[in-house]
């Protein structure tokens, strides 16, 4: 009779050394943790189940109860584009390349708030959940990284809205909005890479709590989200070319606005830069899940 030794893939080894009695006998092998590794992806996807539920909590939670329900997934970013389409663009007056600021601004909020949800929403959901990672095993990963689901979402019912826009404005994005769904999923991938590291940082050190909202909202003014980098002093656009948001704010304009498409080199840093801080973000959070039990 076989004997089950442990569920963790990769744990459990086939003992050749045991007495042929027609079954197979397992040996639990333990090892001690690299310095840095990779998650388990195998484990992950046996995961999916537990990642759809905590999406559909996420979802449900968020509306329940509110008046306006799923229409406040419109008015966040349209209120907020229009203040700062008032500020940059009438008070300002900073150009948007011949996109009306409401829709210029409009666009580049979207992507920002897909960024900034799941950066503010993963950094906190392993606290959310402490009971649950401290009694019960599944990949932890799975929490912050669920908190796309949701995001996911609010974009698709927030582009659906940017189409009327679009028509009543008479812009006409053209084919490269195709596309739209691969700048989305680069805008995840980098929020889940700091999500990940910010959320395993959180479970010993609770001031990431408070360091997180700071620095997305000095991140948003620092980001081109309501104008233009063309707009800028030459002697600046160094401090906006080397951030990975300015780069996924154009691809994603480009796709939506119809704006001339970015260079060839931004193209391959938006798509390298992301996958890679979802792969450090990873390794970071492989090598502190170990002792979340402990401290939270």
């Amino acid at each position: 009779m076989s004997t089950v030794v442990s569920s963790l893939p990769g744990l459990a080894e086939l003992d050749e050394n045991a007495p042929d009695t027609g079954s197979q006998r397992w040996r639990l092998v333990i090892t001690p943790p690299r310095s840095l590794s990779l998650p388990n992806f195998r484990e992950l996807i046996e995961a999916r189940e537990v990642f759809n539920r905590f999406a559909q909590r996420d979802i449900t939670l968020r509306y329940r109860q509110t008046a306006l329900g799923v229409a406040w997934v419109v008015l966040q970013p349209l209120l907020g584009a229009g203040i700062l389409s008032f500020v940059f663009g009438r008070v300002a007056k900073l150009p948007t390349g011949g996109i009306p600021p409401l829709l210029y601004t409009f666009a580049g909020l979207i992507a920002w708030t897909a960024f900034s949800n799941v950066v503010n929403r993963g950094s906190t959901s392993l606290i959310g959940n402490s009971s649950l990672v401290s009694r019960v095993y599944f990949p932890r990963m799975v929490i912050p990284i669920s908190t796309a689901g949701s995001t996911v979402c609010d974009f698709a019912v927030s582009t659906v809205f940017l189409g009327i826009m679009l028509g009543v404005y008479g812009v006409a994005p053209g084919a490269a909005i195709a596309l739209t769904p691969l700048w989305l999923l680069l805008v995840l991938c980098l929020a889940a890479g700091v999500a990940l590291i910010a959320s395993s940082l959180m479970v010993s050190y609770r001031d990431i709590g408070y360091i997180v909202p700071f620095l997305l909202q000095i991140l948003m003014f620092a980001s081109p989200v309501a104008y233009s980098v063309g707009a800028l002093p030459a002697k600046y656009h160094i401090f906006f070319e080397v951030n990975p948001i300015t780069w996924l704010l154009a691809d994603m304009r480009w796709s939506l606005l119809g704006q001339p498409r970015p260079g060839v080199m931004f193209l391959a840093l938006s798509a390298v830069v992301p996958l890679l801080a979802l792969l450090v973000g990873a390794m970071v959070f492989e090598k502190r899940e170990r002792g979340f039990a402990d401290f939270i």
